[in-house]
């Protein structure tokens, strides 16, 4: 098994998504949310994660409309994809 960053569903979404991604070692992961400009909006997770898969629940009711970035960073594993904020 790989790491996988899926694609947040749904996209574009209206105020809250769902991410899910997949650990295939153990280590200490996180999960970020960036804007267009590369400030760093949310974190999402920041722990030890053992192989599996998880999801995790983004409320952007805060942001305003436009591209978002999320990353998954960690032990030898750094993934990214863009979503769409639609208000």
């Amino acid at each position: 098994e790989a790491f996988q960053l899926s694609q947040n569903y749904p996209n574009p979404f209206n105020p809250a998504t769902t991410i899910r991604f997949s650990i295939s070692k153990v280590g200490r992961y996180s999960v970020n949310v960036f804007n267009v400009l590369g400030q760093k909006v949310a974190n999402l997770y920041d722990g030890l994660a053992a192989p599996g898969t998880y999801s995790v629940r983004f409320d952007a009711s805060h942001l305003s409309s436009g591209m978002y970035i999320y990353t998954l960073t960690g032990d030898g594993v750094n993934l990214a994809k863009k979503m769409a904020l639609l208000k």
